[in-house]
């Protein structure tokens, strides 16, 4: 099932996607709802985001391939990144003018589907409500001139995600890809996560607890491409579909 959160007359509604149709939902996914007779097309509504985090925690160094001469961490290597970086579908990724070096990160996101605090790996998947598409947005010299990533990983637009949640989805067996103008600069399978998602959940709830629309952004593979002024910059997962963004210089 895939459940898209979206924009329609003005009003932020939560839908079930059929073919080329939303049906909207009485309530959020994340309380109790039901599937009421209002249905939009598609191509008339705007998606959003596919929910609003409290909290995004993110994975470092979480595919051997984006270790290059580093050793990988003994344990999850997490860090956050704000809600106010999120943008959905379409919105507009913003170099800023301060970076010299702005990556895009392809990145398999989980969401969170109720509150859990010192979950087990074996219950772990049990409080996943589904999984969507991420772009860990990076201004690299931010990353190594300050002594934290607040603004090299949290600056406003740089956690795009969508299109829409997945719910039915194997995680642990499926294709990340990435791409710049059309051409590919990432591509690798979620087997080779370092840390699976129970694990990052287990991990990650036995200090904070996580609730229901927080996102995981589970780690990038390869090396990611950089973004410029005018590019488009595509994630595709498969099983899920595309998060699509634009990129423009700051005014």
């Amino acid at each position: 099932m895939r459940i898209a959160r979206y924009l329609a007359h003005g009003q932020i509604s939560y839908g079930i996607i059929e073919g080329d149709n939303v049906k909207q939902l009485s309530a959020s996914p994340f309380e109790p709802h039901e599937v009421i007779d209002h249905v939009h097309p598609l191509t008339d509504v705007k998606l959003l985001a596919p929910c609003v985090p409290g909290k995004i925690l993110a994975i470092g160094l979480n595919y051997s391939s984006h270790l290059h001469d580093r050793t990988s961490p003994p344990v999850p290597m997490v860090f956050y990144k704000t809600p106010t970086s999120v943008i959905g579908p379409g919105d507009t990724i913003i170099r800023p003018k301060g970076t010299k070096k702005l990556d895009a990160e392809a990145e398999l996101v989980v969401i969170m589907k109720d509150s859990c605090r010192n979950v087990s790996k074996e219950d772990a998947m049990q409080h996943v409500l589904g999984y969507t598409c991420g772009n860990d947005v990076s201004a690299r010299d931010w990353q190594e001139e300050d002594r934290n990533w607040w603004r090299a990983k949290s600056t406003d637009t740089f956690s795009p995600a969508g299109p829409w949640i997945e719910t039915d989805l194997d995680p642990h067996n499926i294709r990340v890809t990435g791409r710049i103008n059309g051409q590919e600069v990432q591509s690798e399978s979620t087997t080779y996560l370092i840390f699976d998602i129970p694990t990052l959940i287990s991990f990650c709830s036995e200090y904070v607890t996580l609730e229901a629309g927080d996102m995981i952004y589970t780690g990038t593979p390869g090396t990611p491409g950089e973004m410029k002024d005018g590019d488009i910059c595509e994630i595709e997962i498969e099983g899920i579909g595309i998060l699509s963004n634009p990129v423009k210089l700051e005014a």
